[in-house]
């Protein structure tokens, strides 16, 4: 059988194409030499990747890298819109996969071969020897140094100090000793190795910097300042339409980083502080709660603080409004156990428990309304409603965010405290209505409640002796605290 010309080249085409494909699948660090270039290479890879398609010095930035001369690498979903003309021998690399392309394009791995990286800042402008200087420092620093810090422009970079709490979902910053960093504030080249950099699980995320001095600070790598800047470009004042543009990309990159990293809420080393979880238009940080366990205890994490904020308002906005109706009520089972123990709610608690007086159900219209099976929306938002797991209700944050505090009519026959409804949990049994009179004011989550007068008693007779003192996570059969 004869082989045409158009025959031989789809069957080298696609000879090819399953050649590449094989190389993506073999991934980093598992490529055989053919597949996946060495980085044995001396030198620095320039890599722009922080930059906006609509206002950017992409081409004048490239073009003074590709001077020295080093390796420049652009690193985009897609190529820039408007286009860019970049300067001969530097190279666009799509981070987006394309279906008609080979997998590899979108793999920026596997196009630098140097040893080192530079992940550089639109705007900047190179220095000969000055990523030299910051690949010698880092080579000649402590062990634990993989990242090298330069800052560009006249204005000093500011160590900060970055402690992760990832149980809390919270990031940390403070001003760093001098000489100590774990970020910086201010714009900055940052210089590390290549195979740290492409070892993260998210080396491209945008807002770079930030995305990288979190990664590191997971591991546990130093970082040093170098004192010489990188001159920044002269660049005309940025149109009020383009700086609103960037400033709404730069919060919604910073949004979906935080996300992926984790992190719900920052703390600024002024005070400030930055919330990324759920809000009263969104929907709770975290799905139906099953044995009693919400999934964050599982993975190894606290209630996200978002939701404890949106906690600690709901209950402080039902107590008040039983307080004003008339409505006798006090903290309830895991909500009692949490004041007694820290004045707030337990850490991974999920939500607020209060009792109330059967009889008072008919002085608190929302209470009433949603007696009757009417959910009812507040002035301020709150939606209260009857439960359908029986005779107790619920007040919701919102609509959207059903985080909930539960209200639980008990009704006293003969001295005992009692009620209709029993879901089975520990706490969830009869006590003396002697604990209610009279009920005691205490502190709890940032406002005062009322609580049976002998909260320990209360508590041991519902959880057991030593029930303050030693905490444990709603169903220790499922999970157990120090299991973490």
């Amino acid at each position: 059988m004869r082989v045409t010309l158009c025959q031989a080249a789809l069957a080298g085409a696609i000879s090819l194409n399953l050649l590449l494909l094989f190389c993506a699948w073999r991934g980093p660090g598992r490529s055989p030499p053919s597949c996946r270039p060495p980085r044995g290479v001396p030198g620095v890879t320039v890599l722009l990747r922080d930059f906006e398609d609509f206002d950017n010095d992409l081409a004048g930035t490239a073009r003074s890298f590709a001077s020295l001369p080093v390796p420049v690498l652009v690193a985009a979903e897609a190529a820039p819109y408007p286009p860019v003309p970049l300067p001969a021998g530097v190279r666009l690399l799509p981070l987006r996969p394309v279906a008609d392309q080979p997998p590899p394009l979108a793999h920026p791995e596997l196009h630098v071969r140097t040893r080192h990286v530079a992940l550089v800042p639109d705007g900047t402008r190179a220095v000969p020897g000055l990523l030299e200087r910051m690949r010698d420092a880092l080579e000649q620093g402590p062990s634990d140094t993989r990242l090298v810090a330069a800052p560009v422009g006249s204005v000093p970079l500011r160590c900060l100090e970055l402690r992760l709490e990832p149980r809390a979902w919270t990031a940390r910053y403070s001003t760093g000793a001098p000489g100590v960093c774990r970020a910086v504030e201010g714009t900055a080249v940052l210089l590390l190795r290549t195979r740290d950099l492409f070892a993260l699980p998210f080396p491209l995320a945008r807002p770079v910097p930030t995305a990288i001095f979190v990664q590191a600070v997971l591991r546990g790598w130093g970082l040093r300042v170098v004192p010489v800047a990188f001159p920044a470009s002269r660049r005309p004042p940025v149109s009020p339409h383009s700086h609103w543009k960037a400033e709404n990309l730069a919060e919604s990159r910073r949004r979906r980083l935080m996300r992926d990293l984790g992190i719900k809420r920052e703390v600024l080393a002024d005070g400030r502080e930055r919330w990324y979880g759920c809000a009263k238009e969104t929907a709770r940080c975290f799905g139906t709660v099953h044995a009693r366990t919400p999934q964050y205890l599982l993975a190894g994490r606290w209630t996200p603080p978002c939701c404890l904020r949106a906690l600690r308002e709901t209950a402080r906005h039902v107590a008040g409004a039983l307080e004003a109706a008339g409505v006798r009520y006090w903290l309830e089972g895991g909500s009692l156990l949490g004041a007694a123990r820290l004045g707030d709610i337990i850490p991974w608690d999920y939500d607020v428990d209060l009792g109330i007086y059967q009889e008072d159900v008919g002085k608190c219209r929302w209470l009433a309304a949603a007696a009757a099976g009417e959910p009812v929306e507040d002035a301020e938002g709150f939606l209260w409603e009857k439960a359908v797991e029986g005779d107790f209700y619920r007040v919701h944050y919102s609509r959207s965010n059903r985080l909930h505090v539960d209200l639980w009519p008990f009704y006293p026959r003969g001295g005992v405290m009692t009620k209709d409804t029993w879901l089975g949990h520990p706490q969830d049994v009869e006590f003396p209505e002697s604990f209610l009179q009279p009920r005691v004011p205490m502190a709890f989550a940032g406002f005062t409640a009322m609580a049976p007068n002998n909260a320990r008693a209360f508590l041991e007779l519902k959880f057991g002796p030593g029930a303050i003192e030693n905490p444990e996570y709603p169903n220790p059969d499922v999970k157990r605290l120090g299991q973490d």
